[in-house]
């Protein structure tokens, strides 16, 4: 078992919930169970899924729960970009929470890998 309050890619990625809800309070009050939420549930998922696979007793599983955070960090960026397109976020505010983004999902990615070659 890990300590997921140690992981920096948790940390990282609570920040990007945070980045997130502060960026939907901006959202009009029409997609509060569209994009708003939507975009919260993803955001919410990534470290949710580190902080359950640092729970699991092998290297394997917790790789498991990385892939989920993997997938919905995904989902992330592009509910991000189309709430750029629809015009309910700037591209400024969007891009900033993005390179975030890219950061975890890469550091997910390496972490992954590590776990599944250590035996």
């Amino acid at each position: 078992m890990h300590d997921f309050r140690k992981l920096k890619i948790w940390t990282i990625s609570m920040d990007i919930v945070v980045d997130v809800y502060n960026l939907t309070s901006l959202f009009p009050k029409e997609e509060k169970f569209g994009l708003t939420s939507q975009l919260q549930r993803c955001a919410v998922s990534i470290p949710s899924n580190v902080a359950e696979g640092a729970g699991r007793n092998t290297n394997k599983d917790f790789a498991h729960f990385l892939s989920i955070a993997t997938g919905s960090s995904y989902e992330l960026e592009t509910q991000l970009l189309l709430s750029e397109r629809v015009k309910i976020a700037e591209e400024r505010q969007i891009l900033a929470i993005i390179e975030k983004l890219h950061l975890v999902q890469k550091m997910l990615f390496r972490f992954k890998n590590s776990l599944l070659i250590k035996k």
